[in-house]
């Protein structure tokens, strides 16, 4: 089986190159940009499967299929949430949710094998899809939050939140200041809601600001404990199956 990964970020491209070795997979090429997969694909025979990231430093990765017509079957990696990628799946052998999980990329390749016979190529309509996607580079994510606070309403810019938590069946944010808010929301709308690049969620209790981090420690069971400048309430540990992405995430 000929594989390429198309990946901008080379850590997540030597992790996902990692986990398909694991599966006896071996990737051929790893490519980081629109313009190098053109050139690439313009000079090389097309590949069986494809790995294929969205948002490239370059552009989308779309514009690489604007320029070469190419009939490999992809499996799409992406940061997008799953309500924003139901259409792939007719138009894909499939979609990896990052961080990638080792389960669903098993499944995913064993979903190629099944589908696609030997030397059986697929051709994907990238209009399509596009006209289903919300632009990566478009995309907003919240700027602010607001909690009840009496009769009033207090408004919160994401720069001064440490961290969101749920505690008692209710989800809190905790700010610069060292004070602590009961929103309206759940940790997992959040996920929709907030920059992946500033905000992580270290556990199922706990989503940290990037920019509020003052200390990781190596804590038990190859898990890490998060300091943050002012949150000192509760322990912040990174559950031992998120440890490799939040590592990744830190680069």
């Amino acid at each position: 089986m000929n594989v390429i990964i198309i990946e901008d970020e080379k850590p997540a491209a030597r992790r996902l190159n990692r986990m398909l070795s694991d599966l006896d997979i071996e990737v051929h090429t790893m490519l980081h940009s629109v313009n190098e997969s053109i050139e690439w694909f313009s000079n090389n025979e097309h590949p069986d499967l494809i790995f294929l990231d969205i948002q490239l430093s370059d552009g989308l990765s779309f514009e690489i299929f604007d320029t070469v017509t190419i009939k490999s079957a992809i499996i799409f990696t992406t940061a997008y949430d799953e309500y924003a990628l139901k259409a792939f799946k007719l138009n894909s052998i499939d979609y990896l949710l990052k961080p990638i999980d080792d389960d669903e990329l098993e499944a995913a390749v064993t979903k190629y094998k099944e589908q696609i016979p030997a030397k059986q190529q697929i051709q994907v309509d990238f209009d399509d899809i596009k006209k289903l996607l919300i632009n990566p580079i478009d995309r907003q994510y919240k700027k602010r939050f607001t909690a009840k606070v009496g009769q009033h309403l207090k408004i919160f810019s994401v720069q001064d939140i440490e961290c969101f938590y749920s505690e008692n069946k209710g989800t809190y944010l905790h700010t610069t200041d060292n004070r602590n808010y009961l929103i309206d929301t759940t940790l997992e709308s959040l996920e929709e809601e907030l920059n992946p690049q500033q905000f992580f969620r270290v556990s199922r209790k706990f989503y940290v600001n990037i920019n509020a981090i003052k200390d990781i420690i190596s804590y038990t069971n190859s898990r890490l404990q998060v300091k943050l400048n002012h949150f000192n309430e509760q322990e912040i540990i990174v559950s031992r199956e998120r440890v490799k992405d939040f590592k990744l995430w830190l680069e």
